[in-house]
Formats: C-alpha cells, structure tokens, sequence
C-alpha cells in the first residue's frame, strides 16, 4: 500500500463523533496500570485471570492496562497466516514468533514503540447491556480517535473496519474480546515503532476497495517524535473520558504477578493460544 493509496481513502472515511449516551456513566474509579514490557504468553496467561477477576462477586474494578509486547506477530480472528509475507525460516532468524489469538482483527506486528491497550471489565459495569458488544468497540474507538487526535494527529475512522487510520497506514488496530458479557483486550496504538517490517504483514486484509492495509505510526504520520508517555496519558485521559468514569487511579507496573514460562528447547515458530 503505497502513501497516497492510503490518504487518498480519508475522503471516504467518516470522522463523525456519536454522542455518548450520559446514562451510561460508569461509577467506580478506573484501575490504571502503566506496565512496561512483557511477553504475549505472559500476557494471555494474566489476561486470562483479569478477566476472571472482573466477573466475579467481589470483582476487581474496571481495568485499563497500557503495556509493550516483545517482539512477535499475533493473529486475530479476521486473519490468517498468509498475511505475513515472510517464510518460517525469515521468522525464526528475525525472533518472532507468531500466534493465533483469541481476539478480534487481523494480523499485528508486535515491539518496541506499540502501545497495547487491554480493557478487562464486565459490559454492564460499563453501562452497557450484557450483549452490547458493538456499542462497546464504538465508544472504545471513539476514545482511541480522540486520544490520537489530541497528540496533533489527523485520523479517521471507516464503518467497513474497525481500527484509526493515518496516512502511513492502520494506526491503531482494534482486537477485543467478549465473552459472558466480559470485555477483554482492545487495540494496538502505533506510536514510534521502526516500520520496517510492518510492510511484509497486512493488518487489514482486502476490506477496504479490495486493497490490503499495513500498520503505519503516529510518528510517521506527524513527522516529528512523539514521546510514549505523552501517547500514554493521552489514551489513559480520553478512556476514562469517553467511558464517563469519574476518576482513574493511576498504578506503575502490572495488575498481576508476571508469570514467564520456560521456552521449550524445540521451538516452534507458530503457536496457537485462547
């Protein structure tokens, strides 16, 4: 996908903000936490217990979790490995290792400079119905829209896709979760990632005039640095916002202890996880 290809689809694009229904207020405090760099094993396994945690009686409040991934690709439900234009054996020689995960989108290369957005919460503490996935991810993309936006960033979103689109390509990539009325996972924000290998991976497979999406940056886009913690007090402000919490409180570190499992000695370069 070439750069004019993909500006030229802005004229196509709505940018129009739905109003936010106010009887949907959320009323306990977001739980914030800033987390640094982690596995995706590691990650599934802790995403597997927040979600848990947040069902329960006594459930953990809301959750936002803004973390890095180490470098690997995960794929979605709306993709398939023949999305990434590289051999087992160029995967296996770049370190990355590829998974298919239980979570909307496509296929997202993973690494320093993406900051991943988990939201853990039941709907109905949301002010949604039990089923109300689809006004979920609308809030949710309207608050990532904003969030880019206020960085100086001009994005737009299509009703053919989820995901925020830049000039340089898909910026924030939008893959959830919802099971038995528990929303997990969220999206993919491009901040200052190098994007060198984001060609070889299409994000958005042929769903849009028929043409296939890379992954650009925010950076890219803007021509200049965007510093990760000025994208990171942006998207913590614009979903506590645009999910009417009346306040976050803010954490360093993860919600759970991290637990890394021991590689295997026979590697392989393609897994599968729930």
């Amino acid at each position: 996908m070439s750069r004019m290809s993909a500006a030229d689809q802005f004229t196509r694009v709505s940018t129009h903000k739905e109003p936010l229904d106010l009887h949907y207020g959320a009323r306990r405090p977001l739980a914030v936490w800033l987390g640094g760099r982690i596995s995706y094993a590691a990650y599934a396994a802790m995403a597997e217990r927040l979600a848990w945690e947040v069902s329960e009686p006594d459930k953990r409040p809301p959750t936002l979790l803004l973390c890095e991934f180490e470098p690997s690709i995960t794929i979605g439900r709306l993709g398939s490995r023949s999305d990434i234009d590289s051999t087992d054996e160029e995967l296996r020689q770049l370190g990355l290792e590829v998974r298919f995960v239980g979570r909307g989108g496509g296929a997202v290369l993973h690494g320093p400079g993406q900051v991943c957005v988990a939201f853990f919460s039941m709907l109905e503490d949301l002010g949604f119905g039990r089923h109300d996935a689809g006004p979920y991810v609308e809030r949710l993309e309207i608050a990532l829209e904003e969030a880019v936006r206020s960085l100086r960033c001009g994005v737009a979103r299509d009703s053919r896709a989820h995901g925020i689109f830049g000039r340089t390509g898909v910026l924030v990539n939008v893959g959830v979760a919802v099971r038995r009325g528990v929303v997990c996972h969220g999206a993919f924000v491009n901040v200052q990632p190098s994007l060198e290998l984001f060609g070889r991976i299409k994000t958005l497979p042929m769903v849009l005039n028929g043409m296939a999406y890379t992954m650009g940056s925010i950076e890219a886009d803007v021509q200049r640095k965007v510093r990760l913690q000025d994208a990171r007090a942006a998207l913590v402000s614009h979903l506590t916002e645009g999910f009417l919490f009346p306040r976050s409180n803010i954490h360093s570190g993860f919600p759970l202890p991290i637990v890394e499992k021991r590689p295997s000695s026979h590697k392989e370069s393609v897994s599968r996880v729930g």
